[in-house]
């Protein structure tokens, strides 16, 4: 089911020449003892004899081509491979043509080049966008008992892979935390990108309400317009923080429940946590969620309806703003505080 055609081994994703080669290397060494990239590849490869035992799987998306203001979350899959210490399958990364994002942008004339080039002919997707609904679809359709974590990537990869799971799961519902909506329906003409994702996918809900948001503080309307215009609910920072986030979390339960919602999809921006916490990503906001705030109210909801599948996304490793709130906040503090996220998804998937 997986092709080698366009997937390839972790880290390997990013395209790179001499330059940043080096961090590819290091993610290797550490995942297969080696430093050389065609051994790693066969490694890998060979890796897939023990897929059926996995329970946890793990796809690399470092595609940042649907990004907003500030591009660099194409390093977050392998900048993260290298923290996480639990044991998963991985699936490697899907091969980022670095200004691709969907086929449906592509003229006719242009995906058959960009298949003879790098795929000998062979009708395959070629954007990571494509090709992300291409695996995933598959995924889902043939292995409903497996956990995956699809590791961003910019925020616009979470359509293909909601459009995949809501294909093949049942009475299930959408958890997003972010400082932002990502419900316009089109930005600047493309109705694919980090900002148009959860329009789209709340639309293929058969009721809006099994679509919640944690976390928004950030945009140019407020809650009423967006949950009177699209339907969902949201709740905005300081509803948590004045209510507290175990009071959200019951009610975020109660509502999926009197849904029929059996299981859950987890999309977690970053930047849902405050920019103490996670500046390095493209649009860090002030006035955010804590961390411990956010495991709160997902052990809560995780307790009563379980997480298949989840998203981490918008991590830019190598973004880095030097000061913010008279302080000189490092890189590391995000990735700390994604890990946060990934561990417990690990813990609830094994629980």
């Amino acid at each position: 089911m997986f092709n080698f055609d366009y997937l390839t081994f972790p880290g390997n994703g990013v395209h790179t020449v001499k330059t940043a080669r080096e961090k590819k290397i290091s993610l290797i060494k550490k995942l297969y003892n080696t430093q050389d990239l065609n051994q790693a590849e066969g490694l890998w490869r060979n890796s897939y004899d023990s897929f059926e035992k996995s329970d946890i799987c793990i796809l690399g998306v470092p595609s940042d081509a649907g990004a907003g203001i500030v591009r660099g979350s194409n390093w977050g899959p392998l900048v993260l491979r290298e923290k996480i210490e639990s044991n998963y399958f991985d699936l490697g990364d899907i091969k980022v043509i670095p200004h691709l994002i969907d086929d449906r942008y592509l003229s006719k004339e242009a995906i058959s080049d960009l298949q003879k080039k790098n795929y000998k002919g062979s009708k395959l997707p070629v954007s990571p966008l494509s090709i992300l609904k291409d695996v995933t679809s598959n995924f889902f359709k043939k292995y409903n008992s497996k956990k995956l974590l699809c590791l961003g990537g910019d925020h616009s990869i979470s359509r293909p892979i909601c459009e995949s799971f809501l294909q093949e799961h049942k009475n299930v519902g959408i958890l997003h935390f972010d400082a932002h909506t990502d419900l316009l329906e089109e930005r600047l003409g493309i109705s694919t990108c980090f900002a148009t994702w959860a329009f789209h996918i709340a639309n293929l809900l058969d009721n809006k309400k099994k679509f919640i948001q944690i976390g928004i503080r950030s945009s140019g309307y407020d809650k009423t317009h967006w949950e009177s215009t699209i339907g969902l609910t949201q709740y905005w920072t300081k509803e948590v923080k004045d209510q507290g986030p175990e009071k959200i979390a019951r009610k975020c339960i109660e509502q999926y429940k009197s849904l029929g919602v059996k299981k859950l999809y987890l999309s977690f921006d970053i930047d849902a946590i405050d920019m103490e916490y996670a500046s390095a990503t493209g649009t860090p906001e002030k006035d955010g969620l804590m961390p411990f705030e956010c495991l709160i109210i997902l052990n809560l909801i995780g307790k009563e309806i379980p997480i298949i599948a989840a998203d981490l996304v918008e991590v830019a490793p190598f973004v880095f703003y030097p000061e913010m709130k008279g302080k000189v906040i490092e890189p590391e503090t995000t990735l700390d505080s994604a890990m946060s996220i990934i561990n417990f998804l690990f813990d609830h998937w094994r629980s």
